[in-house]
């Protein structure tokens, strides 16, 4: 059965749940996210298994720990073809060019930017020990 355009019916949403992230090392990856202020609140649980990891603004980030290779390309990013699929997130930063400094004071390199987007907003971005990349954007 195909829906009209204007016979569709949204679906109601009230926010984001979590953010599911393939992860291969839990330690690893934890000690990245706590530098961006998350904590780990449980996990790893689960059949995949998953560890949950909370930040004070109420975002939640479940590491997937079914990674087999830390060393695998990111198809998403890291090859030249383009395929579908989310190719990162960004979070909300009051200051990404003190965060750049923060960052790079822990030895975490920037994978591009900082990037102007209109009047007052930029970005940065930097990757994760498995290469999924993650925007922190400043708006205007």
């Amino acid at each position: 059965m195909t829906v009209q355009a204007n016979e569709l019916v949204s679906v109601p949403i009230l926010g984001l749940a979590h953010i599911g992230i393939r992860v291969h090392d839990l330690d690893r990856s934890v000690g990245f996210y706590e530098l961006l202020g998350f904590t780990k609140t449980a996990g790893p649980i689960g059949p995949e298994p998953v560890a949950i990891l909370d930040h004070p603004s109420g975002i939640e980030v479940n590491l997937v720990l079914n990674a087999p290779n830390a060393s695998e390309p990111n198809v998403l990013m890291d090859v030249p073809e383009k395929h579908p699929g989310i190719t990162h997130f960004a979070l909300l930063c009051p200051d990404v060019m003190a965060a750049k400094d923060r960052l790079e004071a822990a030895g975490i390199p920037l994978s591009g930017g900082p990037i102007r987007f209109g009047p007052g907003a930029q970005g940065i971005f930097v990757r994760d020990p498995d290469r999924n990349v993650i925007e922190l954007h400043q708006r205007g």
